[in-house]
């Protein structure tokens, strides 16, 4: 399998095998997880937070989202009152916004 973002999907694989073990981080990337998952898992591992939200946004390319999206997406950043802290990511599509918990992404095979 050829990554186009190696470096993001290695921070990801270990962050979700730190918070929830080998097996289930293997069938979360297989099988598939809400981007919801993925954040609460990205914030739960010992990253910062930075590193976290750098390699969930930077890793995305290498998923495959349902529903789809279409060409053309981009992400939202929702943050915490009177900060630059991440909290969350929303998804902004010609036809709407999606949720984090509305996005499924599994590893593309």
């Amino acid at each position: 399998m050829s990554l186009k973002n190696p470096d993001a999907i290695a921070v990801i694989v270990s962050a979700l095998r730190d918070v929830h073990g080998d097996d289930i981080a293997r069938m979360m990337l297989v099988e598939g997880m809400s981007l919801a998952n993925l954040i609460d898992a990205m914030f739960s591992a010992p990253l910062t937070h930075r590193e976290a939200v750098r390699a969930m946004t930077d890793g995305l390319d290498d998923f495959v989202i349902t529903p789809d999206l279409g060409l053309i997406w981009h992400l939202k950043y929702i943050y915490a009152d009177h900060s630059l802290h991440v909290v969350d990511l929303e998804i902004a599509t010609p036809d709407g916004t999606l949720a984090s918990k509305d996005v499924w992404l599994r590893l593309a095979a």
